[in-house]
C-alpha cells in the first residue's frame, strides 16, 4: 500500500469515527425520551418508507420544490457508487466497479446523468434560497446559510467527481469511459502534462467534501438526510389522528402530559431532528397565517434545540453520578416556557394541516397537546375562558352552559325513538352538543333525522342518556376529564350493545370512530354525508331535479384530513346544485374553520380571525350557499358571513339540509 494510500485510510479511518461517536451521541439523546412501541407491523412500515422516503410522495405535493428534491435525493442514492468507487481507488489504486461486468457502463453512464441534474437542481434551490425566496423559506441567521452550505457541499461533491472521472480517462485510466457522457466532453479541459495534479486535486475535493458532509450533518438541520428515512419507518400506523392516552392510573408517572423534553417519546425527539425547516408546516398553519404566534415548524425546531441543550448534561450527570451540579441552571430550564410559550399552543386548532404536510412524517399536533396536558394537568394553566368550558363539562356534560335535561328537546314533535325504549335499532343516531343545543345546528339534527325517518331507517338516539363524547377536554389538555367522559359513554353504549353509530359531527366521528377503541368501545362509525349518499345510491331517498344555486364546500378538518371523507359531499352537491365551485385551499389542503382543538371556547385575540379569512377565501367565489358538514364550520362561517355583510346573498347549509330540500317529495 503507498503512502497515499495510508494517509488516505488514517483520513477515512478518522472520519468515520468521528461520525461514529456523533451517530452513537444522538442515539443516547433520542432514549432519553419515553418509550413507545414503534417496532410493529414491519410490512407496513417498510412499504411508507418505499412510498414516502424514496418516492417523495408528499414533497411532490408541491411540484417544483418536489421534484427538484426527488433529484436531489435519488441522485445522491445513484452517486453513493461513485463515492464507493473512489473510497476504493484511495485505499487500492486502480480499482474500479468494473467487475460489475455488463451493469458497469449503464452505471457510470447513469451517474454522470443523474449528476448533470443534480447540479442543475442545486443551482436552482440555491437560486430559491438566496433571490426568489418562497414566503415558508423566508428565514434569516444560520438556517438560510446552513441551507446554502450543504447545497454548496453538495454542488461541489458532483463537480468533483466530474472533475476526477475526466482527469482520469485524460491518464488513459480505467475503463468504458465512453460511457461518461459528461466527463467525456470536458476531459479535454485537461493537458496530459497536469493531469496528474488536477486528479490529486479533484480526488481530495471530493473526498474531503464527502466526508465534510457527512460529519458536518449531525450539527445541522441537514440532520434529516440521516433521520428522515427512520422517521418515516417509525412514524404511527394508528388510527389517522387519534391522540395517545394516558395511563391515569400508572402510579409510577411523575407527571402527565410534557414540560420538557424527556417527557416526550423517543419518536418525538426523532421528529425533531428530522425537521427539515422547510417551511410547509408554516405555509399550511391556519394560526401562522393568520399572524397568531404558533408556528408549527418552531415547536419542532424548539424541540431539538432543547434536546441539544439539556440531553448532554443529563447523559454527564447520569454518567458521573454528580448530579452535574455546574449546569443546575440549564437543567431547571424546560421546553415549555424557556423555548416554548403558552400563548403559541393555545392557537393551536389541531387540523392537522402541519403533518399533512410534512414531508417526513413529524407528528407535530400530538408534541402540542402533550405539552398542554402539561399545562393543564399538571400546573392548571389555561385560556381563563377554559374554566366555563371545563366546569361546563363536568356538571352539565357539554361544553356549553345547558342545562343536561334539555337535551333532547330538539327532538320535540318528530316522534323519535329512544335507545330505552327500543334497546336495539340498527343505528344509534349519536346527535352530538352541537347538534343538541346550538339553535342554528338543531336544524340540521332536525333535517337528519327527518330524511332517515323518510328513508326508513332503523335508528334511535340516546336522548338525556348522552354526554359529550370528550374530545374538547381531550384537545384541551384535560385528559383527566376525556377520559372519565369517555368511559362513562362506553359503559352506555356497550350495555345498548351498540353495534353502528351516525354522526353529523366530524369531531364526534374522529373520537367515536377511533379514539373510543382505546377504552373498549368498538363501533362502526359513520359521518351523516357519507350515510347520505349511501341512502342515494341504494335508492332509498330520491332527489328533484337540480337546485339553482352556486355551491361551494369547506371541508372540515376532522372530516377531510382526520378521516379522508372528501367525495360525498361533493356528490351530494353535484346532485342538488346548479354548479360546484372548490377553494384553493381544498380537500386535503383545506384551510381551518378556527374552532377545533377547542378554540370554540377561546377569545381569538392575535391577528385576523381564521374564520374571516376562510368565509373570505369562500366569498370570493361569489356562491349563492356555502356547504358544511361540521358544526362548528358552520359556526365559524356563518360567523364570518355576517362579519363580511354578506348575508342577504350567501346561504351557510349544511348537507343534510341541502338534501332534504331537494327530497323528492319534499318534506318540510
Amino acid at each position: 500500500m503507498s503512502f497515499d494510500s495510508i494517509i488516505f485510510g488514517v483520513v477515512l479511518v478518522s472520519a468515520f469515527g468521528f461520525f461514529g461517536w456523533n451517530l452513537r451521541r444522538l442515539i443516547r439523546y433520542v432514549q432519553l425520551g419515553r418509550e413507545e412501541n414503534r417496532f410493529n407491523d414491519i410490512g407496513k412500515r417498510i412499504r411508507n418508507v418505499l412510498k414516502i422516503a424514496f418516492g417523495q410522495t408528499k414533497l411532490l405535493r408541491e411540484p417544483l420544490a418536489g421534484i427538484l428534491h426527488f433529484l436531489i435525493f435519488w441522485g445522491f442514492v445513484i452517486l453513493l457508487a461513485a463515492i464507493v468507487e473512489s473510497i476504493g481507488e484511495g485505499l487500492f489504486p486502480g480499482f474500479s466497479l468494473s467487475f460489475l461486468g455488463w451493469l458497469y457502463p449503464a452505471l457510470i453512464f447513469l451517474e454522470d446523468l443523474i449528476g448533470v441534474l443534480v447540479v442543475a437542481s442545486v443551482v436552482i434551490l440555491l437560486y430559491r434560497r438566496l433571490i426568489a425566496t418562497p414566503r415558508r423559506l423566508q428565514v434569516t441567521g444560520h438556517s438560510k446559510w446552513d441551507a446554502v452550505f450543504i447545497l454548496s457541499l453538495i454542488l461541489i461533491i458532483v463537480l468533483t467527481m466530474f472533475g476526477q472521472n475526466a482527469t482520469r480517462m485524460v491518464l488513459g485510466q480505467g475503463e468504458s469511459n465512453d460511457a461518461r457522457i459528461l466527463s467525456v466532453a470536458i476531459s479535454g479541459l485537461f493537458s496530459a502534462p497536469s493531469a496528474d495534479f488536477w486528479y490529486s486535486f479533484f480526488f481530495w475535493g471530493h473526498m474531503l467534501s464527502v466526508l465534510g458532509f457527512l460529519n458536518y450533518l449531525p450539527y445541522s438541520k441537514h440532520l434529516h438526510v440521516l433521520t428522515s428515512v427512520p422517521n418515516v419507518y417509525f412514524s404511527s400506523l394508528g388510527p389517522k389522528g387519534a391522540l395517545k392516552p394516558i395511563d391515569l392510573a400508572d402510579e409510577t408517572l411523575a407527571k402527565y402530559g410534557a414540560t420538557d423534553m424527556e417527557d416526550v417519546t423517543w419518536k418525538q425527539l426523532l421528529d425533531g431532528y428530522s425537521c427539515t425547516e422547510c417551511g410547509r408546516c408554516t405555509a399550511a398553519c391556519p394560526a401562522t397565517n393568520t399572524g397568531k404566534l404558533l408556528d408549527p415548524k418552531k415547536i419542532i425546531v424548539d424541540l431539538r434545540a432543547r434536546t441539544f441543550e439539556k440531553a448532554p448534561l443529563m447523559i454527564a450527570a447520569s454518567d458521573k453520578g454528580d448530579g452535574n451540579g455546574s449546569n443546575q441552571e440549564v437543567l431547571g430550564h424546560q421546553l415549555l416556557d424557556n423555548f416554548i410559550t403558552e400563548q403559541e399552543l393555545w392557537a393551536c386548532t389541531t387540523c392537522m394541516a402541519c403533518v399533512q404536510e410534512c414531508p417526513v412524517m413529524i407528528e407535530h399536533v400530538d408534541t402540542i397537546v402533550d405539552l398542554r396536558r402539561g399545562l393543564v394537568l399538571n400546573e392548571s394553566r389555561f385560556p381563563e375562558e377554559l374554566k366555563a368550558t371545563f366546569s361546563n363539562l363536568e356538571r352539565n356534560y357539554t361544553p356549553w352552559g345547558f342545562g343536561h335535561s334539555s337535551r333532547a328537546d330538539w327532538a320535540e314533535g318528530l316522534d323519535i325513538p329512544r335507545m330505552a325504549d327500543v334497546k336495539t335499532p340498527d343505528i344509534l343516531f349519536w346527535v352530538g352538543c352541537a347538534g343538541a343545543y346550538d339553535a342554528r345546528y338543531k336544524k340540521v339534527t332536525q333535517s337528519f333525522a327527518k330524511i332517515m325517518k323518510i328513508a326508513g331507517i332503523d335508528f334511535a338516539i340516546l336522548g338525556t342518556e348522552e354526554k359529550c363524547n370528550g374530545d374538547p377536554a381531550r384537545r384541551m389538555g384535560n385528559e383527566y376529564l376525556s377520559q372519565t367522559l369517555i368511559t362513562e359513554n362506553v359503559a352506555m353504549l356497550n350495555k345498548y350493545g351498540v353495534k353502528k353509530i351516525v354522526v353529523t359531527c366530524p369531531h364526534c366521528l374522529q373520537s367515536l370512530g377511533k379514539e373510543y377503541r382505546q377504552f373498549e368501545g368498538e363501533y362502526e362509525v359513520v359521518h351523516h354525508t357519507t350515510f347520505l349518499m349511501n341512502l342515494i345510491e341504494q335508492g332509498k331517498i330520491k332527489l328533484s331535479a337540480k337546485g339553482k344555486a352556486k355551491i361551494t364546500f369547506h371541508d372540515p378538518c376532522y372530516l377531510g384530513r382526520y378521516n379522508d371523507e372528501y367525495d360525498s359531499p361533493r356528490g351530494i352537491i353535484d346532485m342538488v346544485g346548479k354548479e360546484r365551485v372548490e377553494m384553493k385551499r381544498s380537500r386535503d389542503k383545506s384551510f381551518c374553520c378556527g374552532a377545533g382543538g377547542g378554540r370554540m371556547w377561546m377569545e381569538e385575540r392575535e391577528g385576523k380571525r381564521v374564520n374571516i379569512e376562510r368565509t373570505e377565501e369562500a366569498l370570493a367565489l361569489k356562491p349563492d350557499v356555502i356547504g358544511t358538514g361540521c358544526p362548528f364550520c358552520m359556526t365559524m362561517i356563518t360567523d364570518g358571513v355576517k362579519e363580511k355583510e354578506a348575508s342577504e346573498s350567501v346561504q351557510v347549509k349544511d348537507i343534510a339540509e341541502l338534501v332534504l330540500e331537494a327530497l323528492e317529495p319534499r318534506v318540510s
